[in-house]
């Protein structure tokens, strides 16, 4: 084996991004446990669906890399866009990352079965990952594909955004959260709107740097079909609608330490709306996402050891 390659894999599969998906899932088991569902949680369960996850992660990372060779050739990279720009850097073919794209989906689908499997199995008294979950997950897997790779494409044509959005922002916490709970329930669902929304403006601001990689390759991302003035409206709205669904759901889906911990991250957009289409380097939307998942964490957290056992 050519030397270059375990270092390009690991690079490949963006461990900084995987880091944050793990955050992300732990967002979403923090709020299990603050509904009250800790009793069907275990550190087994918890650990297989972590063990799950990240080669899922992985995969689709794997696979965007195979699809954007082309792309982050032209581009200039940021710590947040543009790839990991391993392929380009070490010119390396690029099956290797659809090699890696299909061998990490293997092993991930592997272990969701093994986990819904548990207990029919006899390795576990009940299964260690919840049909819920693992459907979660299998949607999250195919549509991480298909965000990338045909027959879909869904970033070649305008819809990586929002299918971003709605996987990294939506289904991932609620695949944390059916781990624990074995289901989705609606408030869990609700929960995760102002998230969601944070990240498809996060999604906008880091699409913007390769915009003209992207256009000159065919990939038609909305940073490269709408004008900076629409861009920046859909920047606002995304911003806005984060902030409005959290103050709409304070006492129904979000107790109010989970919604101060919401709302105090999203300032950052302020300035970032101000710097948007004006500044190549994406970086107030990034922190703000990252912050919000942290101290929502957090604030779940709290919720779970100190409020609902008294409450």
């Amino acid at each position: 084996m050519d030397r270059r390659v375990p270092a390009a894999l690991w690079r490949l599969s963006r461990p900084s991004q995987v880091a944050l998906i793990g955050l992300v899932y732990a967002l979403g088991v923090a709020m299990a446990y603050g509904r009250g569902y800790g009793e069907t949680g275990g550190a087994a369960r918890l650990g297989l669906g972590l063990a799950a996850l990240i080669p899922v992660a992985a995969s689709v990372h794997y696979a965007n890399e195979y699809a954007d060779v082309e792309t982050d050739a032209l581009t200039d990279r940021t710590p947040f866009s543009g790839g990991s720009g391993a392929l380009v850097e070490t010119d390396l073919p690029r099956r290797i990352a659809l090699r890696g794209a299909v061998a990490a989906g293997g092993l991930g689908v592997t272990l969701t079965t093994l986990g819904v499997a548990s207990e029919a199995t006899g390795l576990a008294e009940a299964a260690l990952l919840p049909p819920t979950a693992a459907a979660l997950l299998a949607g999250i897997l195919v549509v991480g594909w298909q965000y990338s790779v045909g027959p879909l494409r869904l970033a070649w044509n305008g819809l990586g955004a929002p299918a971003n959005a709605l996987l990294g922002g939506v289904a991932l916490p609620l695949y944390g959260f059916a781990v624990v709970a074995g289901e989705v329930t609606a408030a869990a669902a609700l929960a995760t709107l102002p998230f969601g929304a944070t990240v498809f403006v996060n999604l906008l601001e880091t699409t913007w740097p390769d915009r003209r990689a992207d256009a000159a390759v065919g990939k038609r991302t909305l940073a490269t079909r709408w004008s900076s003035r629409r861009l920046r409206a859909a920047y606002a709205l995304g911003g806005a609608t984060a902030a409005v669904a959290t103050v709409a759901l304070v006492g129904r889906a979000l107790p109010p330490v989970v919604a101060a911990a919401t709302l105090l991250p999203l300032v950052g957009l302020v300035p970032g709306y101000r710097r948007f289409t004006r500044c190549e380097e994406p970086l107030p939307a990034v922190a703000t996402m990252v912050a919000m998942a942290a101290t929502t964490t957090v604030a779940w957290g709290f919720v779970a050891l100190w409020v609902r056992p008294g409450g």
